[in-house]
């Protein structure tokens, strides 16, 4: 009898060779694999894998049955990539303790790729046969009935297994709970809008299924800080891509996951399987044969293959449907907010880890005071010798105010602080005589020329004043789109033709991805801070100072309408 582990082996193989056709992430999930064999139960690999653990999951699978599709009431018979993720998820242990390696799985795939088929065995598996006495399994989700579809996918499951039915029921369902009687044990949808966030609790295993559509990390959180408890838990994360590039799955998590995986990263997480299926970077969205890199399962049967059909001669005939299909079924993630301001890939894309020398280099600030109470921020512009810009960016927060608006916000406010990208000031209002003092030492420590403050005059005349007189050229930014519009637009397009070079701040990157602008009948735009739904100060201030040092790009001469500008949105 073959072993999982050799099946394990032979797929990975034929994966980098080329026989099986997958992306490039797949094929490092693959490399991963055949790098942990080679070290298994070493010294600085304390793994080795359990050939019977893996088995017995996978026979578990077998023991439902599809309940819908064309297989609707035939056995589930695990598909080779199942086999390569959930092999790997339960065999590999501790060499000491037996407990299991992988604590967190990451799996996005395309559409109809049976992630909630998948999820739901998870679950039923961790509550019902994985000796873990008093488990409690918890899916997460934004929206109830997001939750409910995992948990309605478990209790179809079971109730149409023969192995869970005879000679009589071992589960019990009632009150939105699936419970195990035997080792009292339990299966929960917990979601934000019905109240329920799981505090309190002590997941086992926490379940998050299209994890794209939450808007902040909160449901993660309190699911993974609930497990310190236990001694193997499993939080499971499945999804397609999605539309909204500043939610936590993209900027956070995709983001991680993708460093684990590459192999020229330094980035190590013994304890987080990854598999990411997804189109790469140039493939030909029409040409059948790259489909199967985000679909393993769909595009492997021709009912499948007729189903992506369908799909792409939709987009191709609607092309408002085309995005839909590229981040639905091709699961490439795509910037789809709502009048959002940035490509946020193209912005990505300007991060780099070296940023050029800026020491000594002549700079414009931008300031944008906030209420006295949020975040406050001043960002700078450097015209570079080639034609780009470099920018930075700080924030200001009081300290009183710090931990409401981690909590209000859902953002790491405190990591963000660690990393110097945030600064925060005594009391319970911004002291504007920080910035003041964070200017000045940033000016004299690194030499930086700076040739002008750009200012929005809102809560800043007294500001302005003592900058002034401290030497500084202060200029108001009037607030309306004859001013900021061109300025508003170059800078994007600056962004998207590269000639923006950023040292991956988180900050001021979670700001790029809050802005939305307004347009008028004329096409002119400016960022609407009414329709931001999270805060866009330091994006606000880079937009102040880009509007100066714009004119150093002769990309638009403004100086008629700093001063004279009286339209307004």
């Amino acid at each position: 009898m073959n072993t999982i582990k050799q099946f394990l082996l032979d797929y990975s193989r034929d994966v980098i060779s080329g026989e099986i056709v997958a992306c490039e992430k797949h094929i490092w999930a693959c490399q991963r694999f055949l790098n942990d064999v080679s070290r298994e139960g070493t010294r600085e690999f304390p793994y080795v894998f359990d050939d019977e653990k893996a088995r017995r999951f996978l026979y578990w699978m077998t023991q439902f049955k599809h309940t819908k599709g064309p297989l609707q009431g035939e056995n589930i018979v695990p598909e080779p990539i199942q086999i390569f993720i959930f092999g790997n998820v339960y065999g590999w242990v501790h060499k000491d303790t037996g407990y299991r390696r992988f604590k967190k799985v990451y799996w996005q795939v395309g559409r109809k790729n049976t992630k909630t088929q998948s999820l739901a065995c998870v679950g039923s598996y961790e509550t019902m046969a994985n000796d873990e006495y008093m488990s409690e399994v918890y899916i997460g989700a934004t929206k109830t009935e997001q939750a409910k579809i995992c948990w309605n996918e478990i209790k179809a499951q079971i109730m149409q297994s023969d192995l869970l039915n005879k000679p009589e029921k071992k589960y019990r369902i009632a009150y939105g709970k699936i419970e195990h009687p035997k080792t009292q044990s339990k299966i929960e949808a917990l979601s934000k809008d019905a109240g329920k966030t799981g505090d309190g609790f002590n997941p086992q295993c926490g379940i998050i299924d299209e994890y794209h559509a939450h808007k902040t990390s909160e449901i993660y959180d309190v699911l993974a800080s609930g497990m310190a408890a236990r001694a193997q838990p499993l939080m499971l994360i499945i999804t397609t891509a999605g539309f909204e590039l500043n939610n936590p799955a993209y900027r956070v998590e995709y983001d991680y996951v993708s460093r684990i995986l590459d192999p020229n990263k330094v980035e190590q997480n013994e304890q987080y399987f990854v598999m990411v299926n997804e189109l790469d970077k140039g493939d030909d969205v029409k040409d059948e044969k790259n489909w199967i890199k985000a679909n393993p399962i769909v595009a492997a049967n021709e009912h499948g293959l007729n189903y992506l059909r369908g799909e792409l001669e939709v987009a191709l005939a609607v092309p408002e449907k085309m995005r839909n299909f590229m981040t639905k079924n091709m699961n490439i993630w795509v910037n789809m907010r709502e009048n959002g301001y940035m490509d946020m890939q193209a912005w990505a894309d300007c991060g780099s880890d070296k940023t050029p020398d800026l020491k000594n280099r002549e700079c414009y600030v931008g300031i944008d005071l906030s209420k006295t109470i949020d975040l406050t921020a001043a960002s700078f512009v450097f015209p570079l010798d080639d034609g780009r810009v470099a920018v930075e960016s700080h924030g200001f927060m009081p300290e009183d105010t710090f931990f409401e608006r981690m909590k209000t916000d859902n953002v790491p406010y405190d990591t963000w602080k660690d990393r110097g990208w945030l600064t925060t000031t005594d009391g319970a209002v911004v002291d504007y005589d920080y910035i003041r003092a964070y200017i000045k030492k940033m000016e004299q420590e690194n030499g930086w020329r700076i040739k002008e403050i750009g200012y929005d005059p809102y809560n800043a005349t007294q500001f302005a004043q003592q900058m002034e007189a401290d030497g500084y050229v202060m200029i108001e930014i009037r607030q309306g789109v004859a001013t900021l519009s061109e300025p508003t637009k170059g800078f994007r397009a600056k962004v998207k033709s590269k000639k923006v070079i950023h040292p991956k701040n988180s900050l001021l990157t979670w700001a790029m991805g809050n802005a939305v602008t307004k347009v008028d009948a004329q096409e002119n735009i400016m960022l609407d801070k009414s329709k931001s739904t999270q805060r866009i100060d330091p994006v606000a201030a880079l937009i102040n100072a880009y509007v100066r040092a714009s004119q150093t790009d002769n990309e638009v001469d403004l100086n008629s309408y700093i001063k004279s500008a009286s339209f307004s949105f």
